[in-house]
């Protein structure tokens, strides 16, 4: 069996492009973790400056979102972060890649990154929109079917998420039906944006690299994701506090993957 699996991609304003997927084993998540925490402590001010950027803005829609009284809608946008996670992650690449490049990273490097690829990345938005809003019509949905179309007062629900057949119900249906949606977000997205960044493809040669590395690689990525929800929760019930440090770290630890799994290399057009 070949150790890559490898696409070439034809390209109108110059060469081709080979993209390999490289098979990995179930130790490299922890691998990419611990590469990680290491560029967190090469470059600690730069991450936690843009760890508490996210930590601010998470709070920020959070006491909005009480105030506005829609604290109903609390559940579902915490767990619909990971649907917009690759992109939170965008300034992580780029400090990253300042590392590989041997000099120190910069604000710049965390909050300007995504400048020369924003076409690309905007799509890339779009389509993690889709995923995010399929997540809110079915959150809508299942409270819909369990509780009614009334939103009980927020001691009852919330009390009731763990209490009562309805709110256990909700919870293991929309545990597995997020499950799923998630998962497949992920997918298309587990080092889609690292190689558009990285290699200045397209944001379809990002999802088509990232589909075909996870499932060239299903376990280890499926190790992958879990641990990538895990954290994410941590930080969460931290009250986001933890997200200053976790939410960088991950973002390192998504770009050593990338270079772990993509491999692409220009072939030159032989004319006819």
């Amino acid at each position: 069996m070949s150790s890559t699996t490898t696409k070439t991609r034809e390209r109108a304003d110059g060469p081709t492009v080979k993209i390999s997927i490289n098979p990995v084993g179930m130790d490299r998540p922890r691998a990419w973790l611990t590469a990680g925490i290491e560029d967190f402590r090469r470059a600690p001010v730069i991450s936690l400056v843009y760890g508490m950027f996210w930590v601010g803005l998470s709070i920020g829609v959070t006491v909005g979102a009480l105030k506005l009284g829609y604290w109903h809608w609390l559940l579902p946008l915490i767990a619909g972060f990971m649907f917009i996670g690759p992109l939170v992650a965008v300034g992580a690449y780029g400090v990253s890649q300042a590392l590989e490049r041997g000099r120190p990273p910069n604000l710049g490097d965390a909050f300007g990154s995504w400048k020369p690829h924003a076409g690309q990345l905007a799509m890339m938005g779009v389509m993690m929109m889709i995923f995010f809003l399929a997540w809110i019509r079915l959150a809508t949905l299942l409270f819909a079917l369990f509780f009614g179309l009334e939103a009980p007062s927020a001691d009852v629900l919330y009390a009731s998420l763990l209490t009562t057949p309805q709110g256990l119900g909700m919870l293991a249906v929309g545990m597995a039906a997020g499950g799923v949606l998630a998962f497949g977000a992920f997918a298309i997205t587990a080092v889609a944006i690292p190689t558009l960044m990285d290699q200045d493809l397209t944001f379809m040669e990002g999802i088509e690299a990232s589909i075909r590395s996870v499932a060239r690689n299903f376990r280890p990525m499926l190790l992958w994701a879990a641990m990538l929800t895990g954290c994410v929760i941590i930080g969460v019930l931290t009250f986001y506090i933890g997200l200053a440090l976790i939410l960088p770290m991950l973002g390192y630890a998504s770009w050593h993957a990338y270079e772990d799994l993509v491999h692409c290399e220009p072939v030159e057009k032989i004319e006819p």
